[in-house]
């Protein structure tokens, strides 16, 4: 069986590829990103094709945070656009064309024109679930968020229609589908893997202090405003808390004005891995309290690096660890749940230790990216 993929950034997209491809079932990856970018990747220049020159330009446009957020969504969707074309217009043969949702529904179409199937890769929730949440989550806090634009809506969710089968990450993204009333029959569930060979212990949590970690954009939608508050009310002698990830100045701004930003928290911005598993393995507990997303691959990594992790179940948490035993998982926007968690693991070393134990182990179950291309290909194996 062979099978196309495509996607307009990487994303886990070149994960699977490197997967399918040493399975021998790789027909061909596409990209809106230039090749010069993709040459790490591990897989023949041959076997990848790119569009990379509108979406190519808005990455690379350095005035993003100064223009019309209209013009930014018309761009978006232009380059969606184009790139979809381009997928369709280029697609080689293949028994299964795979890609990632908001440019695939052409690619999609003449697939299945030619007896192909159509997989609809989703790595977040349902765009109607996703927009409401986070349009909720802002006008809590007093802010103005801007919708999906509506012609994106539209897209994704004529690609939900259209595909044969739709892969998501999680059972929490399943559950957002389902309850917009796609048929479960049509969904299957895909966890990702995690790099063993970039994210192991290298190091270990100093006795006598509380080290905790945040790793991921700096957003209301990651649930930054409730890990403060919690750490804010956590009772320990040497505690810290640091945030590795895009920093966003408007939340800062929003959680100071209110009196909610610890004067001793560190804002570190983007951190190489290489680093990264370096604060991991020596951080108490890393914590993820997203209102929002597929499935955070840092929590994986996390797990790797043997640091125990605290998130909610809008993380995907639910398909990588067990509450309770490699780290807890506790309602979205609980701040005293939140609390009540980080102050038994601080306040229990010996706690701490058996979940650093466990973690190490769960993440052998969970296996590396290829036991994500292994089920991945089963999954499509059987679809065919």
């Amino acid at each position: 069986m062979k099978v196309a993929l495509s996607t307009i950034g990487k994303f886990h997209t070149f994960d699977l590829a490197r997967e399918l491809h040493a399975r021998d079932a790789l027909a061909a990856v596409y990209s809106g990103y230039p090749l010069y970018k993709l040459k790490d990747e591990g897989l023949p220049p041959a076997l990848i094709h790119t569009r990379p020159w509108i979406h190519g330009a808005y990455m690379a446009y350095p005035w993003k945070h100064k223009t019309a957020p209209h013009i930014l969504r018309n761009w978006e969707l232009l380059a969606a656009r184009d790139f979809g074309r381009f997928v369709a217009g280029n697609l080689v043969e293949c028994d299964v064309y795979m890609g990632l949702s908001g440019s695939t529904l052409a690619a999609g179409k003449e697939a299945q024109r030619r007896g192909a199937r159509y997989v609809c890769d989703r790595g977040s929730t349902h765009i109607r679930f996703q927009d409401q949440i986070l349009r909720e989550e802002y006008a809590k806090w007093g802010l103005h968020s801007e919708e999906v634009d509506p012609r994106t809506i539209a897209v994704e969710e004529a690609e939900y229609a259209q595909a044969d089968l739709i892969t998501v990450p999680s059972n929490f993204v399943k559950r957002t589908f389902v309850s917009q009333g796609v048929p479960e029959d049509k969904l299957r569930v895909l966890p990702y893997g995690v790099n063993l060979s970039r994210f192991s212990p290298v190091g270990e949590p100093a006795e006598g202090r509380f080290d905790i970690l945040f790793v991921g954009g700096m957003g209301l939608r990651k649930g930054v405003q409730y890990l403060v508050q919690a750490y804010s009310k956590l009772s320990h002698p040497a505690k810290t808390l640091t945030f590795v990830g895009a920093p966003s100045p408007l939340v800062i701004d929003l959680l100071k004005a209110r009196g909610l930003w610890p004067h001793d928290a560190r804002v570190l911005g983007h951190m190489p891995q290489t680093e990264l598993k370096h604060l991991m393995s020596k951080s108490h507990v890393m914590v993820l309290p997203s209102i929002e997303e597929g499935l955070a691959l840092v929590q994986a990594q996390a797990l790797a690096c043997g640091c125990p992790v605290i998130a909610t179940p809008n993380t995907g948490s639910e398909n990588l660890f067990t509450d309770g035993e490699e780290g807890f998982i506790v309602k979205a926007g609980d701040v005293e749940a939140l609390h009540d968690k980080l102050a038994l693991l601080a306040s229990r070393t010996v706690l701490q230790d058996v979940m650093r134990r466990k973690a190490l182990l769960k993440i052998k179950d969970i296996g590396g990216w290829s036991q994500y291309g292994k089920n991945a290909l089963a999954a499509l194996t059987q679809m065919v």
